[in-house]
């Protein structure tokens, strides 16, 4: 029996949403989504709100900013700082058992994008990259992304990247039943991906979720 999993998206944790965890959960239950990866912005505290309402559905994660770009990390036990060097980000979570990917790696508009020397450095010690990405602004970097997870045999993920509500589910993985990160790196190369682009207005949420909380400051 096949689950759908969403593995990216953000709560009110993150700096650029104002999605509550209650809301969250109460959105995925509506679209039959099985299981979600909560991934807020160098913090854990919307993705552990979130699993106390529901743990069945709730999966911590964390989207992390490394000196050379973001880390996408799914069952985080503890929350890892920002700003650490990649490979010191890498053993924390691997010290954790986490399951590794690495979000938007060639987005070229986004602070967290990635260098290919840089991400060729830490390949071996990660379980996979984000292949597509719904909030990308141009398909070139998703198809970068797909094109380099085949050349060097590494797995892909995606994610709606949902800062609101209602973007959740456009990007799922559909995928074989797994409880833990061990079993997810087991199913995750036998994925099948289901993805939908994300206009450019979608990113407008983002905006207003940052200048309301720079008010509120």
């Amino acid at each position: 029996m096949s689950l759908s999993l969403e593995f990216h998206c953000h709560t009110r944790a993150s700096k650029d949403s104002l999605t509550l965890p209650a809301d969250l959960v109460a959105t995925c239950r509506r679209k039959g989504i099985d299981r979600v990866v909560v991934t807020d912005h160098n913090s854990i505290a919307g993705a552990r709100e979130a699993q106390t309402i529901d743990p069945e559905l709730v999966i911590i994660g964390e989207e992390i900013m490394t000196t050379k770009g973001e880390i996408l990390a799914a069952f985080v036990r503890e929350e890892i700082p920002a700003h650490l060097t990649p490979e010191e980000t890498i053993k924390i979570l691997k010290e954790q058992g986490a399951f590794i990917s690495v979000s938007h790696p060639f987005d070229e508009l986004r602070e967290g994008g990635w260098q290919e020397n840089d991400l060729l450095e830490i390949l071996p010690f990660v379980d996979a990259i984000e292949v597509y990405n719904s909030r990308c602004m141009y398909p070139r970097f998703n198809r970068r992304a797909r094109e380099f997870a085949e050349k060097h045999n590494i797995a892909g993920t995606v994610g709606s990247d949902a800062h609101a509500a209602f973007e959740l589910g456009r990007s799922l993985l559909l995928l074989d039943q797994f409880e833990d990160a061990e079993g997810m790196r087991q199913v995750i190369r036998g994925a099948n991906m289901q993805v939908k682009w994300s206009p450019w207005w979608f990113h407008l949420t983002s905006r207003y979720a940052s200048m309301k909380k720079k008010i509120k400051s």
